[in-house]
């Protein structure tokens, strides 16, 4: 016998030796797709909040029922950017925190690719609900 045999294998492959599964292999570029992500997703959801914050100011010169009208209307679209910033963030962490194995890396770079559209879906729905003077 070799140096290189084992005991009780034949050379079939079925010994005592597990063959690794490249699908849990680590993936060494796991980092790309949630680091770009967060290289766009950070500045969108700031610049999507600076936006939100300056909105009122659209109506400083309104009174009366367009006013009223036009401050429920920003009250409820407040809230919903600042809960589909946050799932957002939530989105953008989930994608760093999926193990770095190349069987993930669909659901990795799915999650990447979902944070910074969850901003911009956010920010449009924004801009719609509120009702502009």
């Amino acid at each position: 016998m070799s140096e290189n045999s084992h005991d009780g294998d034949s050379g079939t492959g079925t010994g005592s030796t597990p063959a690794t599964d490249p699908a849990h292999a680590p993936d060494r570029r796991a980092w790309v797709a949630p680091l770009i992500s967060t290289v766009v997703t950070l500045p969108m959801g700031l610049i999507a909040l600076f936006i939100g914050g300056l909105t009122p100011m659209a109506c400083d010169s309104c009174n009366g029922a367009a006013a009223d009208r036009f401050d429920a209307s920003f009250a409820t679209a407040w809230a919903v950017l600042w809960i589909g910033l946050l799932i957002a963030l939530a989105v953008l962490i989930a994608s760093w925190a999926v193990p770095h194995q190349l069987r993930h890396a669909a659901r990795r770079v799915g999650l990447a690719l979902a944070a910074p559209a969850t901003a911009v879906v956010t920010f449009v729905a924004f801009m719609a609900l509120v009702d502009w003077p």
